[in-house]
């Protein structure tokens, strides 16, 4: 009775809720565990993406440093081919007055086992009644005559080198370039008005034109010397071949165009000194002092190259120095260029020179 009691007072409701409740909580157990899952989960994803930011900031900060230290590199590469560029520059043209001085030494040899020559006024073929800047100079009789040159002017600089030379009584020859001259006229003026010598560089000293043919050469010289004699009323009778009448970059043998100027009854300079301030290196002044007097005395002329371009700062610092010290020099005086002064030349071209 008891039990069947307890039966009927049993609902299906309760039948229900009871046998229901221990499913409920599997599936509340069940969302917790998931809900705590994805919590982890969030937090390991944000630990991740912390960690490769930090790997990412700290592989940007050793690019960085890599960058700075290819950046210090390249810059000590340029340097150092600025260097070897200048020093490359000199050695060029030490091997220029070298062959100089050889052709020199071979030309006084030959001369004399001939007996002094044929002509014993000392005359050179195609210079015939020419006379030596010691026979157009009264009262030159020093053993050295030097001849400071300056080329690629006029500029900013060419005032300052003008009062230098002021400072110190002497007389210098300026190797002008027409293009650059356009917009220092009254240099031009200047440089004459003070007694210097004015001479020619070309008009464009653009080597691709001025070297393409005699006919752009004739053309170039002409535009050159007519811009001269109208702006300063001085007709030039010196020249200098831009690179020099031993340059290498001219397709056409310099004997050409040394030719046509001695046609004109004009005559090109080269040098024997070179200062070496004529590359982009900037030498030291100590450097360009050295150069510009270390081989005077080796010398009865010495036709030293500078230049008075507006980046050649150490050649504005070394010229006292050297004016100072060639003017120490024993029977030694330093001379403008002028049409008569026995010429420097790198090249033999005239037709007897071989």
């Amino acid at each position: 009775m008891s039990g069947k009691k307890k039966s009927e007072e049993t609902t299906p409701e309760d039948t229900v809720l009871l046998s229901g409740a221990p499913e409920h909580d599997i599936s509340k157990d069940k969302i917790s565990r998931g809900g705590k899952a994805q919590r982890r989960l969030r937090r390991y994803n944000i630990r991740m993406l912390i960690a490769s930011v930090v790997v990412l900031m700290t592989l940007c900060g050793v690019l960085l440093v890599r960058i700075q230290d290819l950046n210090g590199t390249i810059g000590n590469m340029a340097s150092q081919i600025a260097r070897l560029t200048g020093v490359a520059a000199q050695q060029q043209e030490e091997l220029e007055l070298l062959r100089t001085m050889t052709e020199e030494l071979s030309a006084a040899l030959e001369e004399k086992l001939s007996g002094g020559g044929k002509d014993a006024a000392g005359k050179k073929d195609g210079q015939a009644g020419e006379k030596s800047v010691e026979a157009s100079t009264p009262g030159i009789t020093a053993a050295h005559k030097v001849y400071l040159t300056f080329d690629d002017g006029p500029s900013d600089n060419t005032e300052e080198v003008l009062e230098i030379l002021d400072r110190y009584g002497v007389k210098a020859t300026f190797f002008v370039v027409g293009n650059q001259a356009e917009q220092e006229e009254e240099m031009l003026k200047k440089i004459v008005e003070a007694g210097h010598t004015l001479g020619m560089h070309s008009y464009s000293h653009k080597y691709s034109e001025l070297y393409a043919s005699v006919d752009s050469f004739a053309e170039d010289f002409t535009k050159m010397q007519d811009y001269l004699e109208e702006v300063t009323g001085v007709k030039s009778l010196v020249y200098r071949f831009p690179g020099g009448s031993s340059n290498t970059i001219s397709e056409i043998d310099m004997k050409e165009f040394a030719r046509y100027l001695d046609g004109q009854g004009v005559r090109f300079f080269d040098w024997n000194i070179s200062s070496g301030d004529g590359g982009s290196y900037l030498f030291p002044a100590e450097t360009l002092i050295e150069n510009c007097t270390k081989n005077v005395s080796k010398y009865s002329t010495s036709v030293i190259l500078m230049h008075d371009s507006a980046s050649k700062s150490t050649t504005l610092e070394a010229l006292p120095t050297i004016i100072e010290t060639i003017q120490d020099m024993e029977d030694t005086v330093i001379l403008p260029i002028t049409s008569e002064t026995t010429p420097v030349q790198h090249i033999k071209w005239q037709e007897n020179e071989g």
